[in-house]
């Protein structure tokens, strides 16, 4: 993407400002501490965004996965000032082709919002409810 590089280098991530975005702005992990933040990105496949000229981080996506049959897709998180110009289906975009090799069954999301970017990428809503459990919060 012009003007932008994707990334899984842990040391590129911007912890700092990748926590606040989350525990501040995103209705799924507002108030989410560092320490449960810091735990979750450390078990898990990151994506980071970068302008390319500064190096800022802009945008952010977690993978938990086994590497072998599943994915959930979680934390996607654009920066306000870099939105509209395509990173959140870049990084959607690169999660599928990092993936690709290993033949994942089945990746999944949860969302209340931006359902048309996903549905770009090729996801749908699930066909059916009554297979699936949660434990936990609703």
């Amino acid at each position: 993407m012009d003007g932008y590089e994707i990334s899984t280098d842990p040391d590129r991530l911007d912890g700092e400002r990748v926590h606040r975005w989350l525990s501040e702005d995103a209705y799924w992990a507002l108030g989410r501490s560092r320490e449960s933040h810091d735990r979750a990105v450390a078990s898990s496949l990151n994506f980071g965004a970068y302008d390319s000229v500064s190096g800022t981080q802009v945008g952010y996506a977690r993978i938990v996965t086994d590497f072998a049959t599943f994915a959930w897709l979680c934390d996607v998180y654009v920066d306000p000032g870099a939105r509209g110009k395509g990173l959140g289906a870049a990084l959607v975009g690169a999660v599928k082709d990092h993936l690709a090799p290993y033949g994942l069954r089945r990746i999944m999301l949860a969302t209340a919002d931006a359902h048309e970017v996903y549905a770009r990428a090729g996801f749908a809503p699930l066909a059916t409810l009554e297979k699936w459990m949660l434990f936990g919060e609703q």
